[in-house]
């Protein structure tokens, strides 16, 4: 059921529910079989880079060319590089092979690129890599940064690496980094285009990215429908390998992005997110990650769409929101062995995405709920961790979004909770282990609850507390699953 949905009443009465003993065998489940992860190395880049035949490198205008239209019309956006160019403002273009910031310095003059210190590249003007170009940014730079001044930017449209080395927004005029000031200031930025391939392995990548549409610090993203129709080319993808990224607007963002690896990377004190895959991306491996310090929304968000994905064995604290969120619509992803801890919000969120697996998670000392499933049916939790959270361990529940956020109107939801919840265990989280609010189905096996902080000992709160009596006894003496199903609106009408 689409769009603004009512499955379900969102305060349905205990009366039209039913306890029973569930069946064992369907809740019998083999551990998640998650990607290797040994292709996806230093070495694998490496062997990648073609350094043959030398690239070309001229100077266009920026007005007219389809890679740059995004950030050239609209809304007036060519005025910021007019004023900071102070002219018709110009681009640097690479073409045709391989080139390095020190082959770059060679080509053009100092007002467009420059080497100001040994190994220290400055780059003052747009640069775009166009398709069948490679530009690397290699170890011998010690870091190449991007004028804010200047209006610097960095497009790939072809292949780019950056390999042991650091990419800075840097203030000229104060001769600082260009550390966030203000909302809505411009900030170099990077963004790979559709068809694209970009990756990143032992760097530092900082400052970058503020609030217009690409513009938000590190993304792959398609071609925007506004572009071209001769620039559709396939899904963008890339490898993001054991870097740092801090101080960004988004730490990373992609929008109709396919197979792209984020591993074993560290994101720190960034904007509004650490890891953002975004619209209808596939196929992601986000493992081995640390995210940290976010500091208006969550440390690893996926939303709308993203589909097919694995996220595992990261680690999400102190963000200002959640650790992980899965969102809008992204279905048949896997969350495994992930710890989320010390957050303002909750460890994990599922917020209207259905058919997710989370498998052998560890989410601890949240100051809200461990872990939260709204309106998401299919949501299966086997062997989580859960302690010590500021309320519930797993909450459950749907909520009538329409007059509250126009904009989720864009996307389908019900408004309909299923949850399997299998072992794992719920340990001293402060409003009780769990609590579920309607749902068509809730079915538990095998799940500890322990170390209550109420002096009535084990509360459970919403639709299950008038059977907290026959749940526990059919979990704790019996030793037999639950089920809590919901007996439809028919007996709601003979009511």
């Amino acid at each position: 059921m689409a769009g603004n949905a009512h499955a379900v009443n969102t305060e349905v009465s205990p009366e039209f529910y039913r306890v029973s003993s569930a069946p064992a065998e369907p809740l019998q489940m083999d551990p998640p079989k998650l990607p290797d992860l040994t292709p996806f190395t230093p070495a694998a880049v490496e062997a990648k880079i073609v350094r043959k035949p030398a690239a070309k490198v001229s100077l266009q205008r920026m007005t007219g060319m389809d890679q740059l239209t995004e950030f050239t019309g609209g809304d007036e956006r060519l005025r910021e590089w007019v004023s900071r160019q102070r002219g018709m403002p110009q681009a640097i273009v690479v073409e045709g092979g391989y080139l390095t910031p020190a082959g770059l310095a060679k080509a053009l003059q100092p007002r467009y690129f420059a080497e100001v210190e040994p190994g220290v590249y400055m780059l003052r003007a747009p640069l775009v890599v166009m398709p069948g170009a490679t530009l690397h940014i290699d170890k011998a730079t010690k870091d190449f940064r991007m004028s804010t001044d200047r209006g610097a930017f960095l497009i790939n449209d072809g292949k780019l690496f950056i390999t042991d080395t650091r990419v800075t927004a840097w203030r000229e005029a104060d001769n600082k980094q260009d550390w966030f000031a203000k909302k809505g200031q411009f900030r170099p930025f990077i963004n790979a285009w559709g068809g694209t391939e970009t990756y990143v392995v032992g760097s530092t990548i900082s400052s970058l990215g503020y609030t217009s549409s690409k513009s938000y610090g590190f993304s792959i993203s398609q071609y925007s429908p506004s572009m071209h129709p001769k620039m559709k080319r396939g899904h963008p993808t890339g490898w993001l390998l054991n870097s740092k990224w801090d101080d960004m607007w988004y730490g990373f963002y992609c929008y109709e992005a396919d197979d792209v690896v984020i591993r074993g990377n560290t994101y720190i004190n960034n904007l509004v997110y650490g890891i953002d895959p975004h619209d209808r991306s596939r196929r992601l491996i986000i493992a081995e990650n640390t995210a940290y310090g976010t500091k208006q929304k969550h440390g690893i968000i996926v939303s709308r769409e993203v589909n097919d994905s694995w996220i595992f064995h990261n680690r999400s604290y102190e963000n200002e929101l959640s650790g992980i969120v899965i969102d809008r619509s992204s279905v048949n992803n896997v969350l495994a062995y992930n710890e989320t801890y010390r957050n303002k919000s909750d460890g994990v969120t599922i917020y209207e995405s259905g058919n997710n697996l989370l498998w052998g998670n560890k989410a601890y000392n949240n100051e809200r709920h461990g872990i939260r499933v709204r309106n998401s049916m299919n949501i299966k939790l086997y062997e989580n961790l859960v302690v010590s959270n500021g309320k519930l361990g797993v909450y459950g529940h749907v909520k009538d979004l329409s007059n509250t956020d126009r904009d989720l109107l864009l996307d389908p939801f019900e408004t309909s909770i299923s949850m399997l919840i299998v072992g794992g265990k719920l340990v001293a989280n402060s409003s009780g282990p769990m609590g579920v609010d309607s749902p068509l189905s809730l079915e538990l096996y095998r799940v500890e609850m322990l170390s209550p902080t109420k002096s009535a000992g084990i509360t459970l709160p919403g639709i299950l507390g008038p059977y907290q009596d026959k749940i526990l006894d059919l979990m704790v003496r019996q030793d037999k699953p639950v089920l809590i199903d919901y007996l439809g609106k028919d007996m709601e009408a003979k009511r």
